[in-house]
């Protein structure tokens, strides 16, 4: 196999092509939650906090257990059609969330998102790292990263849309903007002609056994499940800081929430987008001289995040709080920057999605656990410690990550050419 020059413009193509994919996925998702006030109007039901939560979390559980499913599947089906009917189909959802008004059609609707938007990312992520091999791959995987930082920044602007037209048409136009786009990547976006071929099932069986192996694959490696544990336990802080950073902000600092949220979600964002970048750089260019360089700069990344979780749960000043929400993005975003990276490091390309849809999983279950937990601490006075405690498991991950996760190449492919 060589890549022509073509192949590698292209490959760039790719990224800037699922950047926007990734940038509705995170939007999509994301502006319900702001658009609240304006729907409970027409669906009475969303006036109860509760039947408002039931609707948000039913998407994170689906989303959670159908990530390994996704994987599987990415796997095995053509990604293009995979990550093109993903899109079509959650945009249609958007689309439809448009035109009802009985709560329970609203929870069939987000529940058809949570599987629908989670075949995209094990599918899409695994087609960027067979387009990036070496010297580009980090620096791919973190700037198709910003797509979803910029996603979820852009959906929490709903509330914003809606006032302007209605909550209706605001899911109207945002579901046609995915349809539409969903047949520009129909007539550009091309699978990896390359790509390496999942193992065929035996004559006279079905392709359970050969998913049975791959798991089996994957499930018998040390190393896989000290990546679980990597990509799991700093997902907790990930998602706490994600759904309770505003609170926090607006409690210690005493300001009211229309201004914490902004400034919050858009530090956040902001220094995400430098820690994706500048991991990535970082990664690709230190992986070429030392087979653990990618490994290293996770490691640095989810470093910077300890001692930004103690400024952001024990600081009171501006300078504190805000430098810890710095320090956390660009932390984090080198943390993001490098997990498929990483993975590829240890797993072939044929079971990559699947690896990367249990990661997305353990991941999505460790966030929706944190958000609980912390919620119970907020009503009992005691989320700022509690926020400050989650850099302990953090030391943790960094720890074992670094004396267990040692890989003999820079892509498992290349052992095997």
């Amino acid at each position: 196999m060589k890549e022509t020059v073509a192949d590698r413009r292209y490959a760039w193509v790719v990224v800037a092509l699922l950047w926007v994919v990734a940038l509705l996925n995170y939007m999509d998702r994301q502006m319900l939650s702001t658009m609240k006030s304006a729907m409970m109007v027409d669906i009475v039901e969303l006036e109860k906090a509760e039947n408002f939560g039931r609707l948000m979390a039913v998407f994170l559980w689906i989303y959670g257990l159908m990530s390994p499913v996704a994987g599987i599947i990415g796997d095995r089906l053509n990604r293009k059609w995979l990550i093109v009917g993903s899109l079509f189909v959650w945009s249609g959802v958007t689309l439809a969330m448009g035109y009802t008004h009985d709560y329970n059609l609203l929870y069939a609707l987000r529940a058809i998102m949570g599987v629908s938007e989670a075949l995209y990312i094990p599918a899409g992520l695994s087609l960027i790292a067979d387009y990036h091999q070496g010297s580009t791959r980090s620096l791919a995987v973190g700037i198709h990263m910003t797509g979803l930082y910029m996603g979820q920044a852009l959906g929490g602007f709903g509330a914003t849309v809606a006032e302007s037209l209605s909550w209706q048409k605001t899911f109207h136009y945002f579901g046609l903007a995915g349809i539409i786009y969903s047949a520009v990547l129909i007539l550009m976006l091309r699978e990896y002609k390359y790509r390496e071929k999942p193992a065929k099932a035996p004559t006279g069986t079905s392709g359970f056994r050969s998913v049975a192996s791959g798991l089996s694959l994957l499930l018998g490696m040390v190393s896989f499940w000290m990546i679980l544990f990597y990509f799991a336990i700093p997902s907790v802080p990930g998602w706490a800081v994600k759904n309770w950073i505003p609170t926090l902000f607006s409690s210690s600092l005493g300001i009211e929430m229309p201004v914490a949220g902004p400034l919050s979600t858009i530090t956040i964002a902001a220094s995400s987008l430098i820690g994706v970048i500048f991991g990535g750089i970082l990664s690709d260019r230190w992986v070429m001289k030392n087979l653990r360089g990618r490994i290293y700069t996770g490691a640095i990344g989810l470093s910077l995040t300890i001692p930004s979780l103690l400024l952001i749960g024990f600081g009171h000043s501006y300078l504190g709080i805000i430098g810890g929400a710095v320090l956390f993005g660009i932390g984090y975003g080198m943390f993001d920057a490098n997990n498929m990276p990483i993975l590829c490091q240890f797993v072939v390309p044929r079971l990559r999605a699947t690896g990367y849809g249990l990661m997305n999983m353990t991941g999505v279950f460790a966030g929706a656990f944190i958000t609980r937990l912390l919620g119970r601490s907020m009503d009992s006075g005691n989320l700022a410690r509690d926020m400050a405690l989650l850099a302990i498991p953090v030391l943790l991950a960094v720890i074992l990550q670094l004396a267990i996760l040692r890989p003999d190449t820079a892509n498992k492919a290349d052992k095997q050419a």
